[in-house]
């Protein structure tokens, strides 16, 4: 059996892209968690070619990077992209923005599932990466019709948004109506439920994670127990 490395479920965003993908594919997997916190990273290190999580094993084959575990999936499990051409290039490309852009969202709005957080200061760079984020969704869920980023099917380019979902509830952007509900269709998945609860019951507050999180603005909520 494939067995992924994955992070802090709470922190984690791009061990979650993998997990839900293959959560909600029905693709089976051993999962292995590394904490940010404690020693375990002394493990992983020797472990992963990269020194970083998620990382794929299979049969002895190692696979890093978020991005390339998907692909490394669409080449053995149906469905991982939209059969439609030209929605499957839309998805590849929104699912590459969102592998290598919106550095401000990712610095100032990190992800920590377990928060509730007001916003001190909507930059214009991270507005602009919100905007960015909003018009990506309404154009998939107009061109291909929704209820989801490509088509009728959840598929990797929702997988890649997955975290943004999270931040979206952590923060409460200005969304429009169509992408507001596009998070709470996402957030009602039973995947990303069970991600969620499990955020949630996780014990390790790291104090770096932690920090960036209180620098984003006035922390309202702690859901965690």
């Amino acid at each position: 059996m494939m067995r992924l490395h994955i992070a802090n479920k709470n922190y984690s965003s791009w061990s979650l892209r993998p997990w839900v993908l293959m959560q909600h594919l029905g693709i089976a997997f051993e999962e292995k968690l590394y904490s940010f916190y404690g020693d375990t990273w002394d493990e992983l290190k020797a472990l992963s070619p990269n020194n970083r999580v998620p990382m794929l094993e299979d049969d002895g084959l190692k696979v890093w990077d978020s991005l390339a575990i998907v692909e490394y999936i669409a080449d053995r499990f149906p469905g991982v992209w939209p059969e439609d051409r030209t929605a499957r290039a839309f998805a590849r490309c929104a699912a590459a923005e969102m592998h290598s852009g919106f550095s401000d969202l990712r610095n100032l709005c990190p992800m920590n599932c377990a928060l509730r957080i007001e916003v001190q200061n909507w930059t214009p760079a991270l507005l602009k990466d919100w905007a960015r984020i909003d018009q990506l969704w309404s154009e998939g869920l107009s061109r291909f019709g929704g209820p989801f980023l490509a088509g009728d099917r959840f598929t990797a380019v929702d997988a890649f948004f997955a975290p943004v979902v999270f931040r979206a509830q952590t923060y409460s952007p200005a969304l429009s109506a169509e992408a507001s509900a596009y998070v709470d269709r996402i957030l009602a998945l039973p995947v990303m439920q069970d991600w969620y609860q499990a955020a949630l019951k996780e014990p390790w507050k790291e104090a770096s994670h932690e920090q960036e999180a209180a620098e984003a603005g006035t922390i309202l909520q702690d859901l965690r127990g």
